[in-house]
């Protein structure tokens, strides 16, 4: 799986849970979000985010 990590603060983005605090439902790909999201904790662009593969099973913080 991949989730998708702020590299200002650390925040990772799941798409299986997405992030319906700012209006991403659950199962959104991190390319399908709107340009204008930023990251929830430190206002971060898009393009402060990195792909990471994980292991099925490791929890996502």
């Amino acid at each position: 799986m991949v989730v998708y990590v702020c590299e200002l603060c650390g925040y990772e983005y799941d798409p299986r849970t997405g992030d319906p605090d700012n209006g991403i439902a659950e199962n959104t790909d991190f390319e399908d979000i709107p340009a204008d999201w930023v990251c929830p904790l430190c206002g971060a662009t898009k393009d402060d985010f990195v792909e990471e593969e994980r292991e099925e099973d490791e929890e996502v913080i």
